[in-house]
């Protein structure tokens, strides 16, 4: 079955029954761990008052604990939550046989709630998961957006009465974006600070801790979407962080390829969708690609990959010039409207 978000979720839960099966994987922790706490709430309210967990770890987990739990009769309740945590997400081929066959017959009386990370294509096509994605609720965390993260801001403030104007859930987003754990604490923090009711952006600013964190995978997103303040923030951040600048220039050049080889299958009359998955364009990245390309042009983007090769010199000592302050620059030259 398709998979759920966790605000889905929860809503889900308020509507009916724990149901026997539920899969909760993912890349965002927070919103992992948030799915699986309300999934343990809701058992317990249903009855579900005895708890077994199981932690698979290494290749030396022994899979007939598994089998005990699913056949073994409570002296205490009648009624389980069975966890099983998989953190390193691969159950090798015994442990698929046992999903596999958990997917098949869930055992009675029992809420069974399984816990993986991010799991890539390959894992996703697995006989197991395949056995579990057609008979558990699927929940999947992923991670929220800079797009959507002043929303998600938004919604969490209004479950403890506060409000905030767009320039405000704006700046609160800058000082917390990849970083959705500290965006939970400075939120839970504005409870105890303020009263219900509007929060101005000098409120914010003296409350908000400055937390952000910054994926150089993302970094092309803000560039994409024309916003120069924000490629120009990450950058800041990701040298602060001590991140590698051969690898930001890494993604500076396989993002402007792509442009460029999008701009030419365009004019062969194909379309971005045809193209998605030899560009590698998913999510947000599909959706701004056409319009930058349409913004930056073809011969901004030669000249955007000459710049790139300079600065693979300037990294490698051989030419003048900082390597910081070129990335700067073009980020600003390709975010340009």
């Amino acid at each position: 079955m398709p998979a759920n978000s966790p605000e889905a979720l929860k809503e889900q839960l308020a509507r009916s029954a724990p149901a026997p099966l539920y899969l909760v994987y993912g890349e965002e922790a927070l919103l992992a761990l948030e799915a699986a706490d309300s999934i343990r709430a809701a058992a317990r309210a249903a009855g579900y008052l005895e708890r077994e967990v199981l932690t698979v770890e290494g290749g030396n987990f022994d899979w007939s604990q598994l089998r005990d739990a699913m056949s073994s009769v409570s002296l205490f309740a009648s009624l389980k939550l069975l966890e099983i945590r998989i953190p390193g997400g691969k159950p090798g081929t015994e442990g698929g046989e046992a999903l596999q066959q958990l997917a098949a017959n869930p055992p009675q009386d029992t809420v069974t709630l399984i816990q993986l990370p991010k799991l890539d294509k390959t894992q996703q096509k697995s006989k197991w998961f395949t056995a579990l994605e057609k008979s558990a609720v699927l929940v999947e965390a992923r991670p929220v957006s800079r797009h959507d993260l002043p929303s998600w801001i938004a919604r969490r403030l209004k479950l403890q009465g506060q409000t905030l104007s767009h320039e405000a859930a704006a700046f609160f987003a800058d000082r917390v974006e990849g970083n959705l754990l500290a965006a939970r604490q400075e939120v839970d923090k504005l409870a105890l600070l303020y009263p219900p009711g509007e929060l101005t952006l000098e409120q914010l600013r003296e409350a908000v801790a400055n937390v952000a964190r910054f994926d150089v995978f993302h970094l092309s997103e803000s560039w994409l979407a024309g916003d120069t303040a924000r490629a120009t923030r990450m950058l800041d951040g990701l040298e602060a962080e001590g991140e590698a600048p051969v690898l930001v220039l890494w993604s500076f050049t396989e993002d402007v390829r792509m442009l460029i080889r999008l701009g030419r299958g365009l004019q062969e009359g194909r379309t971005v969708r045809d193209m998605a998955g030899e560009l590698r364009l998913w999510g947000d990245k599909q959706r701004l690609a056409e319009p930058a390309l349409k913004r930056i042009g073809g011969k901004q983007l030669m000249a955007a990959l000459a710049e790139c090769a300079r600065i693979d010199r300037q990294i490698k000592g051989v030419e003048p010039g900082e390597a910081w302050h070129s990335l700067r620059r073009l980020a600003a030259r390709l975010a340009a409207r």
